[in-house]
């Protein structure tokens, strides 16, 4: 799996540690401390050193792309895993990394970003996308909703995670309109996430029983 993705993985890993690369440049733009976390509304609520910042996130966002990798390599039923699906993980965290590195640095730099919206938008695509792939998705032991009857039942895994694309599009298409909206509300989005992820977990236990 590795060995047939090495170069998409190389690319990866630069683009997780491209902002660090961009916050280099604009170092001595950049204040110290430097905002890093916001609340609902874009509100800086949060600062981190400059260093920690430039530095610490994208290794540390490379470490998690890194590990998600390894343990997908590892899974027993790694075969059941498609190529599409190996990719889009090898993508994801990289995406996050420069959305996010661009927004911290527009902001301290002075530019006006909507990070509430921006953070909606990114929010409602993967589940979007990740709604996509769910019902192709075979059984494994890394990706998909791994409970005990779903890994040992194909129709219950096959038949829940039918249900979970169809949810999680859903999901991610509300949190898309609510961003459209100007709609930034913690609670709303929260439920979204929860229902989301609660529901095949109940159909999957109510086909395990009947």
């Amino acid at each position: 799996m590795l060995k047939t993705n090495k170069r998409t993985l190389i690319l990866t890993s630069l683009l997780t540690l491209l902002p660090l690369c961009i916050g280099l440049y604009v170092w001595n733009q950049l204040p110290d401390p430097m905002a890093t976390h916001f609340d609902l509304h874009g509100t800086a609520n949060g600062y981190s050193s400059k260093p920690f910042a430039i530095f610490f996130l994208p290794l540390f966002l490379l470490g998690i792309q890194w590990f998600c990798i390894f343990i997908t390599s590892a899974d027993p039923r790694k075969q059941n895993i498609s190529p599409k699906i190996f990719t889009l993980i090898l993508w994801i965290i990289p995406i996050i990394s420069l959305i996010m590195g661009v927004s911290v640095y527009a902001y301290n730099l002075g530019y006006s970003i909507p990070i509430e919206t921006l953070s909606q938008i990114l929010m409602g695509l993967l589940l979007l996308i990740l709604g996509n792939y769910l019902p192709k998705t075979r059984q494994n032991y890394t990706i998909g909703i791994k409970l005990p009857w779903t890994l040992d039942n194909e129709e219950n895994w096959n038949r829940t995670h039918r249900l979970a694309g169809f949810v999680w599009v859903i999901g991610g298409l509300a949190i898309l309109l609510a961003a459209l909206l100007h709609f930034h509300s913690l609670y709303f989005s929260l439920g979204v996430l929860i229902l989301v992820g609660i529901l095949p977990c109940i159909y999957s236990y109510w086909l395990h029983t009947h």
